[in-house]
């Protein structure tokens, strides 16, 4: 039986890697879906599939550059003039450049600002309002283990990182009152694109399933239950 039948989760880069991991566990658990990325024709092709693979959900796109922060306010305005309740967020989106902070130019800096920070600011921001209303929601900010690790060599990436961390302890103590769970996911090295190419063993890395199937098990705790944090990290080699 379907986990989450009348639920509505809008998920951010829902067309790779974690994110379509999480997009493929919940359409199983029975959640309609808003995803949303950059190509349209990627959106199109996952409805399709995953509406065929699940007949009882449905599935709704918009496709969004976050690093335009233009198109990321037409995303808002979307979910906000056209969607009667999203019950779960998924902040995922984002971009890693192995660049140290005296190396980056400005448009590293303000790229990644964009895409990892300001994008789930915003988006939270956007739908907690929704759901405090509600009373009811859920929230999950994807960080990094780099949010507990510095990695110098990818400078503002790590930055960007810490700062979602804050947001996700900020927006917990604000919301809680309103029965809404925030909760920051902390991946290691997980096996996904930005890894493409390496020499280094698959078991070595976490895998994007692993990561989907932490928020559904998130999902499912007691109403008076709320999972701060998770870390997941690979059981060998890289952190």
């Amino acid at each position: 039986m379907p986990l989450f039948t009348d639920k509505t989760a809008l998920i951010t880069g829902a067309t790779k890697g974690m994110g379509l991991a999480i997009a493929e566990k919940l359409a199983e658990c029975g959640c309609n879906l808003l995803l949303s990325a950059r190509n349209r024709e990627s959106l199109e092709t996952l409805k399709i599939r995953l509406e065929e693979s699940n007949p009882d959900i449905t599935v709704q796109y918009f496709a969004c550059d976050f690093g335009d922060n233009e198109q990321l306010t037409k995303l808002i305005h979307w979910v906000e003039e056209r969607i009667l309740r999203v019950d779960i967020l998924v902040n995922n989106v984002g971009i890693f450049r192995p660049v140290s902070l005296l190396n980056e130019s400005d448009e590293d800096f303000d790229l990644q600002m964009q895409i990892n920070y300001r994008t789930p600011h915003r988006l939270s921001r956007s739908v907690a309002r929704s759901m405090c209303k509600n009373r009811k929601g859920h929230i999950f900010n994807i960080s990094s283990i780099a949010s507990r690790e510095p990695v110098s060599s990818a400078a503002t990436y790590t930055v960007t990182k810490y700062a979602v961390r804050g947001l996700t302890q900020v927006l917990r103590d604000e919301v809680r009152p309103y029965g809404i769970k925030v909760t920051e996911i902390i991946p290691g090295s997980t096996l996904t694109a930005s890894w493409e190419g390496t020499t280094v063993p698959a078991d070595q890395f976490i895998l994007p399933t692993d990561i989907a199937t932490a928020i559904v098990t998130c999902l499912q705790v007691s109403v008076g239950a709320h999972v701060d944090e998770i870390v997941i990290k690979p059981q060998y080699g890289n952190s």
